[in-house]
């Protein structure tokens, strides 16, 4: 899962025929804070309903995407499972970055 800051909604007139029916987002990685830009922003299918403006939790995994969706077809590996309302961090890792935290996990 990755946490991204939703930036905008993207209009696409044609779809390829497993995405109809489904809202595309731009997303942007960004750190435990949930402002700090982490990455470059990508597109994501919407199944949380979420939009602009909106801190997210994203599904990056083709598997997983295609298990939700019931469809080996679908060309998408990415997914906007949920929208984040609030955060509980633990104290001991305010201040390091997503990337510190999971390094002192390991």
């Amino acid at each position: 899962m990755i946490l991204c800051r939703v930036t905008g909604d993207v209009v696409a007139p044609h779809k390829n025929e497993n995405l109809a029916g489904n809202k595309l987002l731009l997303c942007q990685p960004v750190e435990i804070d949930g402002e700090t830009p982490r990455g470059i922003e990508f597109l994501a299918l919407d199944v949380a309903q979420a939009g602009p403006g909106d801190l997210v939790l994203v599904l990056k995994e083709g598997g997983g995407t295609r298990i939700i969706f019931k469809n080996d077809d679908i060309p998408l590996q990415t997914v906007v499972v949920a929208v984040v309302d609030d955060m509980d961090i633990d104290p001991q890792c305010e201040g390091q970055s997503v990337v510190e935290r999971t390094r002192a996990e390991d």
